[in-house]
């Protein structure tokens, strides 16, 4: 599972990476946090789960088409990968080899009919696995993005505690936040990091731009 990125002697590194998640956890786009990464022109790593796909199609083709963003695979039902069902935060997970599967490739399978992405990373809902969960996904050749930071606490944390994690974040760190989450305070404490981290040089990159480093 990775979780920090390659960095270099002469700039600080960070990967932003945001879940979107969909279904009852929520189903819309943190416009705010889009324009405020647009804004500062700093990339990330949408992890987009399939039941936001078919909410929101139209917002998924925008950030399919905008260079700042890389889409990437966030599962299908949004739920912890194992094989024994182990659950995580109350949500049961999937429970034996082929819900494993599933839980890749089904959302695998959309991301490339829909948008033409060639999904390479995966994160499951609520980040957790199992050691026989994550081979199968190495076996089916995608990649486990796990994190350095908890940004945003499920979208719970304050804009001040956002910023805080952000800016305290170590190098190379694979910083893990949401954006289906209009109303939370994540946008508001993204804009006040970055406007620090920005100015301090912070080097930015996707999960996608390790393999060039």
């Amino acid at each position: 599972m990775q979780t920090l990125v390659p960095t270099t002697s002469q700039k600080r590194t960070m990967a932003l990476t945001f879940d979107v998640c969909g279904g009852p956890g929520g189903s819309s786009l943190d416009r705010p946090l889009i324009a405020t990464l647009r804004n500062f022109a700093v990339p990330a790593t949408l992890f987009l789960n399939e039941r936001w796909l078919h909410t929101n199609p139209r917002e998924a083709a925008e950030l399919r088409e905008d260079p700042l963003f890389r889409i990437e695979n966030h599962g299908s039902l949004h739920v912890p990968l194992s094989v024994t069902g182990r659950p995580a935060y109350g949500i049961a997970g999937t429970p034996d080899p082929s819900a494993v599967v599933h839980e890749i490739d089904s959302n695998r399978q959309l991301l490339s009919s829909a948008l033409g992405v060639d999904s390479r990373w995966f994160r499951a809902g609520t980040a957790h696995y199992d050691d026989v969960a994550i081979a199968i996904a190495h076996d089916l050749g995608v990649r486990i993005a796990g994190f350095a930071v908890n940004a945003d606490a499920g979208a719970t944390a304050s804009a001040g505690t956002v910023s805080r994690q952000l800016r305290t974040a170590p190098d190379g760190a694979i910083v893990l936040a949401h954006a289906n989450q209009p109303h939370s305070a994540t946008a508001e404490g993204v804009k006040s990091a970055l406007s620090v981290l920005t100015s301090d040089g912070c080097r930015f990159v996707h999960l996608d731009d390790m393999d060039a480093l």
